[in-house]
């Protein structure tokens, strides 16, 4: 079996905790010029940009800056900064729950995305966390959706990474919940709900369809008032859009929420006035390389949360 060649290390450093995009040109091709390997493999591109950032030593292989001409090369390794997308500021902080040489904790506003995809690269959190603590190999421990606020966990050494990672795979992270739905008197809870959930490539929502289920969540109800319910849901699996889809089907779909029941049509993104109602609030573990047990517990509240004196509450501690 042939062995992958490790990739060296980039030359050009993060720009705003984005890494520069690399390519390793293949080892046979028919490009004269490097120019011409990168009009093929970057067709979107237009090629006045592509000759603008050669012309501007923009492009940068292993032993510094290509030139217009420079020939291809193969098997060689190449970096450059791609053109980031217009991205509308998300006006709230990120909150520090827990910061040692293993782990960030962070406590995650909503529309904040955890990682860079799609048309949100530099307001994401890792990014925003890079660049602000200084960590340029920072990386995810797992994904919190963009929409919901609360704990996310990234791991600070690459070569532990894998570990923490695991934890979350292998479902050994007790994650708990808040949200903010409506209330149905005539619906037993507590309960769990177990289902099959299929989530296709380029669909916004997700659907649950007939099969052995692969998805599990725990749904409380912790108290209510004025036709408004707060729950505490505990999802034993980590399908996407789980706990905003299994809501959704007991007829309590999640405060805000833009997808379930029904798609709505995206709001302006500079629109942050109807939050998701929904908290990843506590993180409970072993931690995998110290032995320690860990609990973290986000310090958000939900704007929409219940808060009169005359709410019912059904379990939990006072306060919750």
């Amino acid at each position: 079996m042939r062995r992958k060649t490790p990739k060296p290390p980039a030359p050009l450093p993060q720009r705003h905790g984005v890494d520069p995009v690399h390519l390793r040109l293949p080892a046979e091709g028919p490009w004269p010029t490097v120019r011409a390997y990168l009009l093929h493999r970057l067709p979107t591109v237009d090629p006045a940009r592509i000759d603008a950032m050669l012309h501007g030593q923009e492009i940068v292989g292993a032993g510094g800056p290509l030139h217009p001409d420079a020939p291809y090369a193969p098997a060689a390794h190449l970096w450059f900064y791609r053109d980031l997308p217009a991205e509308v500021p998300v006006p709230f902080t990120i909150g520090i729950v827990h910061h040692d040489e293993h782990l960030v904790v962070a406590d995650k506003p909503h529309f904040l995305a955890t990682t860079p995809r799609g048309r949100h690269v530099t307001q994401t959190a890792l990014s925003r966390l890079r660049h602000d603590l200084g960590l340029p190999a920072l990386s995810p421990a797992h994904r919190l959706d963009r929409l919901t606020a609360g704990l996310a966990m990234f791991v600070v050494r690459p070569d532990e990474r894998a570990a923490y990672q695991n934890l979350f795979r292998d479902r050994l992270v007790r994650k708990e919940y808040r949200a903010v739905a409506p209330y149905d008197p005539a619906l037993d809870l507590p309960r769990t709900v177990r289902s099959r959930i299929l989530k296709e490539r380029g669909v916004i929502a997700a659907q649950q369809v007939e099969g052995p289920p692969n998805s599990e969540s725990h749904i409380e109800l912790l108290g209510h008032h004025d036709g408004l319910g707060h729950y505490r849901l505990s999802p034993a699996t980590g399908r996407t859009h789980q706990l905003r889809l299994h809501m959704s089907t007991l007829g309590i779909p999640i405060l805000g929420d833009p997808v379930y029941p029904v798609l709505l049509p995206d709001p302006a993104p500079d629109d942050f006035s109807r939050p998701l109602q929904l908290l990843s609030a506590v993180l409970e573990f072993t931690d995998p390389v110290t032995g320690a047990p860990r609990r973290f517990e986000s310090s958000r509240t939900l704007s929409a949360l219940p808060r009169a004196s005359g709410s019912t509450p059904r379990g939990g501690r006072p306060g919750e």
